[in-house]
C-alpha cells in the first residue's frame, strides 16, 4: 500500500525545507521508496498525493504491473469508489454472473475472440437470449475499457470490439426486443388493490399506491421518482426538476424540468415534507413490492418500466402531440414516441390525409 509522509527540516543556513517521502509496503516490508524536498509544505503534499495516486493506478515506477485474472479485474472495477456509484442493478447482476463464469478464470491479457465466442455459446445453450448475452459483452467491454486508465493494467478492449460484429452475424448476441406491453385497466386496478394490502402491513411506510399512480402520470422511471426533491419543485409552473435524466448521449448533468400534470401534482402535494426527497424510499424496494404483488396476482410479462409507456400512451390518447409528450417523458429522440403513437393510432395519418383531400 502506498503512502507518504512530510518531514520539516532546517538547512545549515536556517532555511525551512520540507521532505516528502513516498513508500510502498508489502507484508510490513518497504518494497519501494522515493523522496523529494520542497520549499513549501503545500508543494510537498501535492507531490506526495500525486505519487501515491500514480502508484495505485499505474503501479510502482519501473516495475511491470502484475496482470490479474478477468475475475480479479471485474472485482477491481466493482470496488472502485467512483465506478461503483454508477453501477446499476442490472449491470451489477451481470458482472457478478461474469465473475462466476469460466471466462473469468483467464488472465486478463489472455482473452481471445474464441474465448468470447465460446462464452456466448455456453450462455445461449443455458437458455439466455441473444439480447441478454449482449449485456455480458457490453459490460465486459466497459471493464476492459477502464483497465488501463483507471487501474494501470496494460489491456484494452480491442479483442472485444473486434469480435462483436462476428457475434451479431452468428446470432449469439442481438439487440433487445422492443416492448409494447401496456397494463390493462383491470390489471392496474388489481395491482393498486394488492399494493394497498401490502401497505396495511405493520411497519410498512412506503406509499406504494401513490408511487404507482405517480409513475404512470409522470412517465418517470422509478429511480427518477425516488430522487426528485422538494427543493426542485416550481410551485408556480407545477413542475419538478428531474436531475441526471437518462440520456444515451450524456451520462450526467442532464437535468430537465418536467410538468406534473393533473393528479400527479396532487399526489406530490399530499406527501409529508419530512425529507429533502419527495419519495424518500429505495427504488429497489418499490420495484420488489410491485413484482411480488404482480406475481401473486398472476399478471404475466409486466415490468415496472412498462408503466412509463402506459403514461405516454395516456397522454397521446388525451390529445397531446409528440413534442408535448416528450417534455414529460424526457425523450431526446422522438423515434420511440413515434412508434408508440403509430401503434396507438395506426390509421390516424391516413385519415388526416383523406380529410385534407376533401
Amino acid at each position: 500500500m502506498a503512502s507518504f509522509t512530510v518531514e520539516k527540516r532546517k538547512t545549515a543556513a536556517g532555511v525551512i525545507r520540507y521532505r516528502c517521502i513516498v513508500r510502498v509496503k508489502k507484508d510490513k516490508a518497504i518494497v519501494y521508496q522515493e523522496s523529494r524536498t520542497f520549499g513549501k509544505l503545500a508543494d510537498a503534499r501535492t507531490w506526495g498525493k500525486a505519487m501515491v495516486s500514480h502508484i495505485e493506478t499505474q503501479g510502482i515506477p519501473g516495475q511491470t504491473p502484475e496482470i490479474p485474472t478477468i475475475r480479479e479485474l471485474i472485482t477491481m472495477y466493482q470496488q472502485d469508489p467512483d465506478i461503483s456509484k454508477k453501477i446499476g442493478r442490472t449491470k451489477g447482476y451481470v458482472l457478478n454472473l461474469l465473475v462466476d463464469s469460466d471466462i473469468s478464470k483467464l488472465q486478463a491479457d489472455k482473452l481471445t475472440t474464441m474465448a468470447i465466442i465460446n462464452h456466448c455459446r455456453d450462455r445461449n445453450a443455458a437458455g439466455a437470449k441473444p439480447q441478454t448475452v449482449a449485456q455480458d459483452i457490453s459490460y465486459l467491454k466497459s471493464v476492459y475499457t477502464s483497465a488501463k486508465p483507471v487501474f494501470g493494467i496494460p489491456v484494452t478492449d480491442e479483442v472485444i470490439r473486434e469480435v462483436i460484429p462476428v457475434l451479431h452475424s452468428m446470432g449469439l448476441i442481438g439487440r433487445s426486443e422492443r416492448r409494447s406491453r401496456r397494463p390493462t385497466s383491470d390489471e392496474i386496478g388489481r395491482l393498486r388493490e394488492g399494493l394497498a394490502k401490502r401497505m396495511s402491513h405493520r411497519g410498512s411506510k412506503i406509499p406504494l399506491t401513490d408511487i404507482l399512480d405517480f409513475s404512470i402520470l409522470s412517465c418517470m422511471r422509478i429511480s427518477e421518482v425516488c430522487a426528485i426533491r422538494w427543493g426542485d419543485i416550481d410551485e408556480e409552473a407545477r413542475a419538478v426538476m428531474v436531475r441526471n435524466r437518462k440520456d444515451p448521449r450524456k451520462k450526467a448533468g442532464n437535468h430537465m424540468w418536467v410538468p406534473l400534470l393533473g393528479e400527479a401534482w396532487n399526489i406530490v402535494q399530499r406527501q409529508p415534507r419530512e425529507n429533502e426527497l419527495i419519495f424518500p424510499y429505495e427504488s429497489r424496494s418499490v420495484t420488489a413490492a410491485f413484482q411480488r404483488v404482480r406475481n401473486a396476482l398472476g399478471i404475466e410479462d409486466l415490468r415496472y418500466h412498462d408503466l412509463r409507456r402506459e403514461g405516454a400512451s395516456r397522454l397521446f390518447e388525451a390529445g397531446f402531440g409528440i413534442e408535448e409528450v416528450a417534455q414529460v417523458t424526457g425523450h431526446r429522440s422522438l423515434n420511440l414516441l413515434w412508434q408508440v403513437y403509430t401503434e396507438l393510432f395506426p390509421g390516424r395519418l391516413h385519415a388526416k390525409m383523406k380529410a385534407e383531400k376533401h
